[in-house]
């Protein structure tokens, strides 16, 4: 069994965190600082407009000499994004995030933001996977059949 991107939302919320584009770099790193997370959503009301990330505040702010409180997200956002959809499945996710080194990949559903998956969380995924898959050849061998 292969799970899905809307099973992974299910599981872990579908809260996302968003800024409006003209915030702040300072406000957008504060915010990932009090959520514990790696990215934000850059969106204008329901309009997806891209993400920013830690590594957007490290190539392209830092490494400009930027100021981090003067500098607008939609300044160093990455607006060529890539999306999912809750009925792709994981092994979906593992391939467009190591096919394009990305880290976070938006859930887009009928136009609508509904979620974000992180690159963690593909992999908490797919471990499950694989441990249920495990468990199942192990029943198998041992000959209970009712697993």
């Amino acid at each position: 069994m292969t799970t899905s991107v809307r099973q992974v939302l299910e599981a872990k919320g579908s809260a996302t965190l968003s800024l409006p584009p003209g915030a702040t770099v300072y406000e957008a790193l504060e915010l990932m600082a009090k959520n514990d997370v790696g990215s934000v959503v850059v969106a204008d009301g329901d309009c997806l407009l891209g993400i920013f990330t830690e590594r957007d505040y490290a190539r392209k702010l830092i490494l400009q000499g930027r100021s981090s409180k003067d500098t607008q997200v939609s300044d160093l956002m990455t607006s060529n994004i890539l999306t999912v959809s809750p009925t792709q499945t994981i092994d979906d996710c593992m391939a467009m995030i190591t096919d394009n080194r990305v880290r976070h990949l938006p859930v887009v559903e009928k136009g609508r933001l509904v979620g974000i998956i992180s690159i963690g969380d593909v992999v908490k995924a797919v471990i499950a996977d694989q441990q249920r898959t495990i468990q199942q050849l192990s029943s198998y061998i041992a000959g209970d059949i009712s697993a």
